[in-house]
């Protein structure tokens, strides 16, 4: 009788286990599946609060409501470009929705592998095809902001550089959307302060040569290519050069540059 009591007493033990562990993954799973739509419209909204706050079209966007970021957005144009020809890309507003640059890259039917010697960046795969915004205020284009990503010491940072559209080379704003770089340290590239040197710097050198980094230390104003220099990161070397490098990488001839230069002559 207690060896009995003893077994049916596991058997209802392990019975309970099972299915609490059941009912606990169909909990778990339908709060996945529930919520996943909203968790995907907050990435959307905090790409875009990151577009206009560096766009310069709302200067505190992380504080803006929903239907104030709709509103102030429809200022932003979205358009796609092919990084080969350096031109846009004729394609549908719905699409251009749709488009994921970040997957694009993953996908090898839309992006190729990238050698040693061209991957300054370490983002492994470019894609074929980027998501570029221009900048509308009063009716007029005013800048072009465009994606770029590379790695830092501890992750891919994505961000977005936003050039004024007279000459494509003056910075208007410059920042990251997803990174996860040492607090304190490299996490300093989201500090507000750091972001605010990058206004008015020059991508480009005199032969068009991409200039544009982060130096060590503070930038000497008397310093003849203090236009292309931003002040460094203090202890965060690395994360400072994946910056340095991703600039080198998307502002180049891998990169934007050729759309850049078919956007100037006007054959884009």
């Amino acid at each position: 009788m207690s060896n009995k009591a003893s077994n049916d007493s596991t058997k209802k033990t392990l019975l309970v286990t099972v299915l609490l562990s059941l009912a606990c993954s169909v909990v778990v799973s339908f709060a996945a599946v529930s919520l996943k739509p909203i968790q995907d419209q907050n990435v959307v909204l905090d790409v875009q609060k990151n577009i206009l706050s560096i766009s310069g079209l709302a200067g505190n966007a992380k504080s803006l409501s929903a239907d104030e970021i709709e509103k102030l957005y429809k200022n932003v144009e979205p358009r796609l470009v092919d990084l080969k020809t350096g031109k846009f890309v004729d394609a549908s507003p719905e699409k251009i929705a749709e488009f994921d640059q970040r997957e694009e890259a993953k996908n090898p039917a839309t992006s190729r592998s990238l050698t040693g010697a061209e991957d300054i960046a370490s983002i492994n795969r470019l894609e074929n095809v980027a998501k570029v915004y221009l900048i509308e205020k009063d009716g007029k284009t005013e800048s072009i902001m465009l994606p770029v990503h590379g790695y830092g010491l501890w992750s891919t940072m994505y961000g977005f550089l936003a050039l004024d559209i007279k000459d494509l080379d003056t910075v208007v704003g410059f920042g990251f959307y997803d990174q996860a770089e040492t607090p304190g340290l490299g996490g300093e590239v989201d500090n507000p302060i750091w972001k605010g040197r990058w206004p008015g710097k020059k991508v480009y050198d005199a032969k068009g040569n991409v200039a544009l980094h982060v130096i060590k230390g503070a930038v000497d104003p008397s310093n003849p290519k203090a236009s292309e220099q931003i002040d460094g990161l203090a202890g965060a070397t690395l994360t400072a050069n994946g910056v340095s490098n991703l600039i080198q990488f998307w502002m180049g001839d891998q990169g934007f540059k050729p759309f850049l230069t078919n956007l100037k002559a006007g054959d884009a």
